[in-house]
């Protein structure tokens, strides 16, 4: 996939807001080649602030009176509809149309053709595509915001060329407690619910049993068993407090 190939071109935008959301999806997902056919709002203040932070998106965006103008050298063109047309291009779901549109994209600039707010592409503009996309919807609330059909197809791109790699991971790890660590939890962890009458004293062994198998399967690392060690320290911490406390309230005066 080279995404540098791929442009989304969008027609005749009415709201600025759209035109902005639109620049941040593609951002986020590594796309930079904006288009704009005849656009109502442009630039303009909702744009730029709907596009939160893409805004050199919008001020390298190539805006054009017609539709031949932002189709200038484009190898592949692939239309967004969510209207079902007899046609004689081919029509397809996102996911399986994108390992065409990565082959395309090696060979030359590739154009992804998103239609009006309320109307979509006419029956002409779909009639210059290779291909058709449908973003399959609840049939009986199948309107897409333009925008957000930006976003999902800029997101299946984006998986065409990850798919296969490991996700990120975290940057820090512990390893899991130890058998050792686990049992000297548990021990503390019996103490505690014996002192705040939790448990009961003379048959603790019901709770600890499900206590146990809730922590076996949590598998706890090293740093969350100091934090739960932690806790436990702090609640006897506090008990010991009330203890004293109520000890000093019960000395006789003058004692």
């Amino acid at each position: 996939m080279q995404l540098d190939a791929i442009h989304t071109v969008m027609v005749e935008p009415q709201l600025a807001g759209n035109i902005g959301a639109a620049a941040r999806a593609m951002k986020t997902m590594g796309l930079a080649r904006l288009h704009l056919v005849r656009p109502r709002q442009f630039p303009h203040a909702d744009a730029t602030a709907r596009a939160a932070g893409a805004d050199d998106l919008l001020e390298a965006a190539g805006v054009h009176d017609t539709l031949d103008q932002a189709l200038q050298g484009m190898g592949f063109v692939v239309g967004l509809s969510a209207r079902s047309r007899h046609l004689s291009c081919p029509a397809d779901y996102p996911r399986p149309a994108m390992e065409r549109i990565a082959l395309e994209s090696q060979r030359h600039p590739v154009a992804l053709l998103f239609g009006r707010e309320r109307t979509g592409l006419t029956n002409d503009e779909l009639d210059r595509c290779h291909q058709v996309i449908h973003i399959p919807a609840a049939p009986d609330y199948s309107s897409l915001n333009v925008a957000a059909a930006v976003q999902v197809i800029c997101y299946e791109l984006r998986w065409q060329m990850v798919q296969g790699s490991d996700a990120p991971q975290p940057s820090e790890s512990w390893p899991v407690a130890t058998s050792e660590q686990m049992e000297q939890f548990y021990q503390h962890l019996e103490k505690v619910l014996l002192r705040i009458d939790f448990a009961r004293q003379d048959n603790p062994r019901a709770l600890m049993r499900r206590l146990r198998v809730l922590y076996n399967r949590a598998r706890p690392d090293h740093n969350e068993m100091q934090i739960l060690r932690g806790i436990l320290a702090h609640v006897e911490k506090g008990l010991d407090g009330r203890l004293h406390s109520a000890a000093v309230d019960s000395d006789p005066p003058g004692s």
